[in-house]
């Protein structure tokens, strides 16, 4: 998302974009405005691959693949996109860790190779200071407020918690199973809905933990697993409550979508989202909070103005001009 805003938003003020990208499906999950060039490269499924072998190859066939000397910027807003080239701008939208060696090696390079560092939140600015003594220009996310401040709400599931983003362990999936298990008999026929969840890394054992956990809790949650580009405004602004239990975060441009709708948004106590949204949510930092936090936001929701305002607040024009202004400040 942040790609494609970022690259159309750049090309309106004038910019010449090229987007690169693995053809993992076949395409971006939406249309991409044709002021912006785009270069898919083939990434053929591999059965049997490991996550690790998965990663370097997705490495090697971009890096062979582009062309870097046509571009005056190149910016990579991912760790295997930073490491197929030799320099580059990185934006570092969220910290992680992982245990597939060939999956933490790519972070790492991914943060101390790049020639200058963005991020989208002060809060992960100070996780890479801290960890490796740099210091990242701030430059928040934009949304696309009206897109979900004008949609219709969708009525197809009832009543229900949505969660949008897909079943890891970044996105705090365990947790929301527990919470919603606290939740449901103060409203019955409430739902849990959970829309997203294609993702380039191995979450099977997780995905299979979280099945266990549903069936002992007998919770039957609805995946909708990845969601059509113009159907999710409307399954957004339909929910009850907007769940956003994330244990790692950059920015929260889910959350900040859902406020747009108008929705009650209840989010992880973290750093973070505290910077991000101060007073226009609501705030858990384990399952029973979670809940408690969930049931007061279906029964008496926060006014949503200041949520739909603090979400118009950040355009995608903006951060353009503002990614504008870092590029020019950058030596050749």
């Amino acid at each position: 998302m942040h790609t494609l805003a970022l690259a159309e938003a750049l090309a309106e003020q004038g910019q010449d974009v090229t987007v690169w990208t693995l053809g993992r499906g076949g395409g971006f999950f939406r249309p991409v405005h044709p002021s912006v060039r785009v270069e898919l490269v083939p990434f053929p499924d591999e059965p049997g691959e490991s996550v690790g072998e998965r990663i370097l190859r997705s490495i090697a066939l971009l890096r062979t693949a582009f062309t870097p000397g046509d571009y005056d910027i190149v910016h990579a807003q991912d760790c295997i996109s930073a490491n197929a080239v030799d320099r580059c701008v990185r934006t570092v939208h969220h910290l992680d860790q992982f245990t597939t060696p060939e999956l933490a090696a790519c972070h790492e390079r991914a943060i101390v190779r790049p020639y200058a560092h963005l991020c989208v939140s002060s809060a992960v600015a100070a996780e890479v200071h801290a960890g490796w003594g740099l210091s990242p220009t701030v430059i928040p996310n934009g949304v696309d407020a009206a897109r979900f401040a004008d949609a219709v709400p969708g009525t197809r599931h009832g009543a229900y918690v949505l969660s949008v983003g897909g079943i890891e362990p970044r996105k705090g999936s365990l947790d929301l199973l527990d919470a919603y298990a606290l939740l449901r008999d103060d409203f019955p026929g409430l739902k849990l809905v959970v829309a997203g969840g294609e993702t380039l890394f191995d979450y099977r054992d997780y995905r299979a933990e979280w099945e266990r956990r549903a069936s002992a809790l007998k919770v039957e949650p609805l995946v909708l697993g990845p969601v059509d580009h113009d159907e999710l405004p409307g399954i957004v602004a339909g929910a009850a409550a907007f769940a956003f239990p994330s244990t790692k975060e950059g920015f929260g441009l889910a959350a900040m979508e859902a406020l747009a709708a108008g929705v009650p948004v209840v989010v992880r106590d973290l750093p973070v989202l505290r910077e991000v949204f101060g007073d226009t949510v609501s705030y858990g930092h384990d399952p029973a909070s979670l809940a408690a936090a969930l049931r007061a936001a279906i029964k008496e929701p926060l006014p949503a103005t200041a949520g739909r305002e603090l979400a118009a607040a950040h355009t995608w024009e903006a951060a353009a001009r503002r990614h504008l202004e870092f590029y020019a400040s950058l030596k050749p």
